[in-house]
């Protein structure tokens, strides 16, 4: 079983990795209530947050049953990171994660995200004082290292470890890639490997179907598997996973009914949340995947993302489960 200090989080625990303007509280619940054993928030920006930035602020809603539920942020400094972890610990969160994994240009250019892959020691450093800062366990974030000239993962999860990081996620690829090319897991086992690590090592990156999750498990010995791309629009696929881990093969995917009534309730819980203006626009994304694969759905998915008022995009939900109702999935 992998604990997170003194956090039980189950055996291969499948975990819904932070994602901007994805990982929301709507989002996270459907992830939830499909098996996610572990759900994190968006990422945060540490000076967003002293600076009491209502979009950071917002990030800071977390709600009873998502738990287990660790709330992710990112800076490069020291005094910052230590201002936030005080704001965040009052959100009461399960977990505190570290964000030394985002590639994005704005967030590395600032030395945060994976540009501190530049500065291991001060990676190191800021782990330390955010763990000697709080009682809640801080985890990590991160990839292989900068580029593939700069891999050195298993000396610094061990670093980080050693300084009371409880659990380590780790993007099989660098910065380098962005998240072009194939994952790699080999340096992930490596690290779960080292005989001095003792923490959770849990992989990331291209874990897209039930059998990658499974090899994930069995054949390089992880502790549990960070789903990201996978899930977009598509909460079915902690119940998959799970399933075939149990069974062997694969559960029959959701149907129309099924999938409408996803978008509906995740359209309603990002409306109550955000309201509508922002509600409508931040949930479309998501459509793409609720409705992949039906033929001649074009017509209806434009419809949804082009609509502005929630009343609209409803109407096409209904509109669209009337259409392909008894549309086979398999």
């Amino acid at each position: 079983m992998a604990k997170i200090g003194d956090l039980d989080v189950g055996e291969f625990p499948l975990l819904l990795a932070p994602m901007e303007d994805v990982s929301d509280p709507p989002f996270r619940a459907l992830c939830k209530e499909q098996g996610a054993d572990v759900v994190f928030t968006e990422f945060i920006s540490s000076e967003g947050l002293i600076r009491d930035a209502a979009k950071s602020v917002m990030k800071l809603d977390i709600y009873e049953k998502e738990r287990p539920v660790g709330i992710q942020i990112f800076g490069a400094n020291l005094e910052s990171m230590l201002q936030s972890v005080e704001i965040v610990e009052a959100s009461g969160p399960d977990i505190i994660d570290i964000n030394f994994g985002c590639p994005v240009k704005k967030v590395v250019s600032k030395g945060a995200g994976a540009g501190i892959l530049k500065d291991i020691d001060l990676m190191v450093s800021l782990t330390e004082a955010m763990v000697k800062h709080t009682n809640l366990p801080i985890t990590v974030k991160t990839r292989l290292g900068w580029d593939e000239n700069s891999i050195k993962i298993v000396e610094v999860s061990e670093r980080l470890q050693d300084v009371g990081c409880k659990a380590i996620s780790i993007h099989g690829r660098t910065r380098a890639q962005m998240y072009k090319g194939d994952a790699d897991w080999a340096p992930i086992a490596k690290v779960k490997n080292n005989p001095r690590m003792h923490i959770p090592v849990f992989g990331n990156g291209d874990v897209d179907t039930p059998e990658r999750a499974m090899e994930m498990r069995d054949q390089y010995g992880l502790d549990g598997a960070m789903i990201g791309r996978a899930s977009i629009g598509y909460p079915w696929f902690f119940r998959e996973v799970k399933h075939y881990f149990e069974t062997g093969i694969h559960i029959a995917p959701p149907t129309m009914e099924e999938r409408v009534d996803a978008a509906r309730r995740h359209l309603q819980m990002a409306i109550d949340w955000k309201g509508e203006k922002l509600g409508v626009f931040e949930t479309r994304r998501h459509y793409t995947n609720y409705f992949k694969g039906i033929p001649n759905f074009k017509e209806y998915r434009m419809k949804m993302v082009t609509s502005d008022d929630a009343s609209s995009v409803f109407e096409v939900f209904e509109e669209a489960l009337e259409t392909f109702y008894d549309y086979d999935f398999s």
